[in-house]
């Protein structure tokens, strides 16, 4: 990486986004006088904004350096993720949402209680919580490592100030300045990544053809390998992955449900989430070529080999843009992790909020709570710092490994639960419990048996159990963790009294409900003929 060589007109625009950042805070502040304005924005936001606010809640700084990375280092496979959740999602999307609109307040594990208890409840937003600080972490110590090689400012400063701008969003204008911010950033993120491929394009002696090309000859194009062993990162392995991960981001994250809460109508929320999803994965496919055409590019220029695959976008962008360009991508850049972030501290805050304060005591006045919710978001701001912190002690892998696999481990088997709790009206609450139990001890298991410990390469297993270690992949975790919470969660079911259950917290009372009302329309039409 060259020396920082920012100009006073760089410096100027990223200090103009960051205040433009804190503006959407101060826009609504008067508005949040309530838990309900304060997480739900009650119905005040449109479905488009709510689209955008879907796909900036999915990008971070992640997608920003993660997939450029990827892109120039490997081929697609690690796209296949997100090309999946399309697939799956455009055909649940219409139950899904309705679901939730009609059978919980805020807090998304609310319907697992419903459902199987207080247990699933608990289980699954602390699985939640663990996941969201993961995350977190992971973007803040990607931003910061970004922004410290390009800039040369402090690395520790850069995520104190980050962090202290997402306190802040969140503390004065709640979901609904969350949502404002994360459309700006939205036509940020289009901006900036369509500029970079273009000028990409341009540098690259022979266009479009010449990076497809070169790419498909060096293996950088294509999603594989292609065959069944679930051992390594496959692309079998990345469609199964792929699938539950649509299901337990769209079915069950708190970040993405709490936005369609916020909708007007049922018809508005599922609108919005087909934008949300039309949007998201062409930005990750925009970001995963763009780190394809570096590498044909920096296969006809000469890259410093001290440059890790992590660091060449950057690289390019400090040595190829010119002065007011390279602040606008950094600002984008930063904005893009503001957005994740703060979409993330507020679900963080509403799970607080509504699963423990609650539930610890309940019936206190809405004012409590607001003021509770307020804390929740400083407290879980400061923790998500430190993590940030701790991870640029730690962190030296690929970040999307990095946040894979812990969304992997932390998925807890939430999917399964989920789909059980939807689809099958004999499962119940006690063979559910006995599944997250021994799903507990499986995923504890398997996490033991493959990760090492140590440094350089003296490493070893945490539990060392020979031939019965845990072998495959470790994405491979988070699947097998929901489908031993939908086998044993079933099985165990069948010994106890099947339950009685509102038929609105099951796939088969959406349907007949669906049925009834083209029945009626059907019959009134008949009547006017």
């Amino acid at each position: 990486m060259p020396n920082p060589t920012l100009s006073i007109l760089d410096y100027l625009i990223i200090g103009a986004v960051l205040l433009i950042n804190l503006y959407f805070g101060l826009r609504y502040a008067r508005n949040q006088r309530t838990t309900e304005t304060y997480f739900a924005a009650k119905g005040r936001v449109p479905a488009w904004a709510i689209g955008m606010s879907l796909l900036a809640t999915l990008i971070s700084s992640v997608t920003f350096l993660g997939y450029p990375s990827e892109g120039f280092s490997s081929n697609w496979i690690l796209l296949v993720q997100g090309l999946m959740v399309p697939i799956v999602l455009l055909g649940t999307i219409w139950f899904i949402v309705p679901l939730y609109r009609k059978v919980i307040g805020l807090s998304t594990y609310e319907y697992f209680e419903k459902r199987f208890g207080t247990f699933a409840r608990y289980y699954s937003s602390i699985a939640f919580v663990l996941r969201q600080f993961s995350s977190m972490g992971t973007v803040f110590f990607l931003l910061a490592v970004a922004l410290t090689n390009m800039t040369g400012v402090d690395t520790f400063y850069i995520i104190i100030v980050v962090g202290l701008i997402i306190i802040a969003v969140n503390l004065l204008g709640g979901i609904e300045a969350v949502i404002w911010l994360d459309v700006f950033q939205g036509f940020m993120l289009f901006a900036s990544g369509i500029l970079c491929v273009t000028v990409i394009l341009f540098s690259v002696k022979g266009g479009f053809s010449e990076v497809i090309d070169v790419a498909s000859a060096n293996g950088r194009t294509g999603f594989g390998p292609y065959d069944l062993d679930l051992t390594k990162l496959t692309f079998f392995v990345m469609v199964i992955n792929g699938m539950f991960y649509a299901i337990q981001k769209y079915g069950t994250d708190q970040t993405v449900v709490q936005r369609y809460l916020t909708a007007k109508t049922d018809k508005a929320a599922i609108k919005a989430s087909i934008l949300g999803i039309s949007l998201t994965v062409p930005v990750w496919a925009l970001f995963m070529f763009i780190g394809t055409a570096l590498f044909v590019y920096y296969k006809q220029q000469p890259l410093p080999a001290s440059i890790r695959a992590d660091a060449v976008f950057p690289y390019f962008i400090m040595t190829q843009f010119p002065t007011g360009v390279v602040g606008f991508i950094l600002a984008a850049m930063i904005s893009a992790a503001i957005c994740s972030l703060s979409a993330d501290l507020n679900s963080l805050a509403a799970v607080g909020l509504e699963d423990f304060y609650k539930k610890s005591r309940p019936a206190r006045p809405d004012a409590e709570y607001l003021t509770v919710s307020k804390a929740i978001v400083v407290a879980s701001g400061l923790t998500a710092i430190l993590i940030g912190a701790f991870y640029l002690r730690a962190g030296n892998e690929g970040v999307l490994g990095i946040v894979f696999t812990l969304y992997a481990i932390f998925s807890g088997g939430i999917v399964g639960i989920f789909l059980l709790g939807i689809f099958s009206a004999r499962a119940n609450r006690q063979g559910v419990n006995i599944a997250i139990v021994v799903c507990i001890l499986f995923t504890a298991y398997a996490f033991l048996t493959s990760t090492k410990i140590g440094y350089g390469d003296d490493k070893t297993l945490l539990l060392d159990l020979g031939s019965y270690n845990f072998t495959h992949h470790k994405l491979m975790l988070g699947v097998y963790s929901h489908l031993v919470v939908v086998g044993v969660g079933y099985i165990a079911s069948l010994f106890f009294p099947k339950p009685t259950l509102d038929k609105n917290l099951l796939y088969s009372g959406w349907r007949d409900s669906k049925m009834a009302t083209v029945n009626e329309r059907s019959t009134g039409n008949t009547v006017l003929f």
